[in-house]
């Protein structure tokens, strides 16, 4: 009986192109190159839409193995992300190449922006996703078919894969090699390279609760302003509606209509900026939560929790200044 050899590398193909974020492609790539010390066996192949090497974010050149229409299997594809992908329709050839790269894989992941070329290659139709916290309005707005999930670190769709902003690449890298390999050889890379195997909370802590434009000309904009100005003042819906000399229920249909959400939540994610930003400052918990109007420690707590996924202490530990 003839002995077996040793099993095929998995090989992983990862798109780039002229812009691509250089992080992106470099955090995924040190985890499987990581894994390959402990015993996994990944083949990375770079490859861009014409076979050339490419231009990064940074302007460092980025070489590749080959072209991506070349005749090549892949286990798993990675799509990179670059800046301007949220900004403007991509370009055909980075489509065909996303495309045909997906043709020939197992399964498909992107990372940051490179949900904004699934998404446009059709991909991501019908699927959960996620990307960026700054660009996640853009996608769902851009592609009503998908089911975006703004909080995300990474989303898994079947062999479909998505992950948030930039580092958010070592995550899902991470998530890949679990399941090829198992909790143990994925805690292992990840403690070579001193980052979380599973980041603890979501993409909320690291943006702003209220990342949304504001209405340019309405009854609202003054309202919002004095809010802004006074987190902690008395912003109860009477008080509000009394300002604008509305009615309750008139002034929470007009929330509803130009910010998609009541006065009351308004107001708590007003605070919880607030907040934040003296955490940022130094302030304690305690003060930090008197000072933004929530009261009590235990009511900033409650609402971190709920919109952060963190306690204010754990937020404050990850964001301080370093200047101590």
């Amino acid at each position: 009986m003839a002995a077996h050899g040793p099993a095929a590398p998995h090989r992983v193909g990862i798109l780039v192109f002229d812009g691509v974020k250089l992080l992106d492609v470099a955090g995924p790539s040190e985890v499987f190159s990581e894994a390959n010390r402990f015993g996994a066996s990944y083949e990375l192949v770079l490859c861009s839409p014409h076979g050339r090497e490419v231009a990064s974010s940074t302007g460092m050149r980025v070489p590749v193995d080959a072209d991506a229409h070349d005749d090549l299997a892949f286990d798993t594809v990675l799509v990179a992300g670059g800046d301007l992908l949220p900004t403007r329709p991509v370009g055909a050839e980075l489509l065909s190449a996303a495309r045909e790269m997906a043709r020939r894989a197992s399964r498909v992941s992107s990372i940051c922006t490179g949900a904004f070329v699934l998404a446009s290659a059709g991909l991501l139709d019908g699927r959960r996703a996620t990307t960026h916290w700054q660009h996640t309005r853009i996608l769902q707005r851009s592609f009503p078919e998908i089911a975006v999930e703004p909080d995300a670190i990474f989303v898994r769709d079947g062999s479909v894969y998505t992950s948030a902003g930039v580092t958010a690449g070592i995550d899902l890298a991470l998530a890949l090699l679990e399941d090829d390999h198992g909790a143990e050889l994925a805690r292992k890379v990840a403690q070579s390279l001193v980052v979380f195997l599973q980041r603890p909370g979501g993409q909320s802590q690291f943006s702003p609760s209220l990342s949304g434009p504001r209405p340019p000309a309405s009854p609202l904009r003054g309202l919002l302003d004095a809010i802004a100005a006074d987190p902690a003042g008395d912003h109860s819906v009477p008080r509000l509606a009394a300002r604008v000399n509305v009615s309750g229920r008139h002034l929470a249909r007009l929330f509803q209509h130009e910010l998609g959400m009541s006065p009351a939540k308004y107001v708590e994610l007003i605070r919880l900026d607030a907040a934040k930003s003296m955490l940022d400052a130094g302030h304690s918990v305690t003060s930090a939560a008197e000072l933004a109007g929530f009261g009590s420690p235990e009511s900033l707590r409650r609402a971190f929790v709920h919109h952060v996924g963190v306690s204010p202490r754990t937020y404050q530990q990850r964001f301080r200044s370093s200047q101590r």
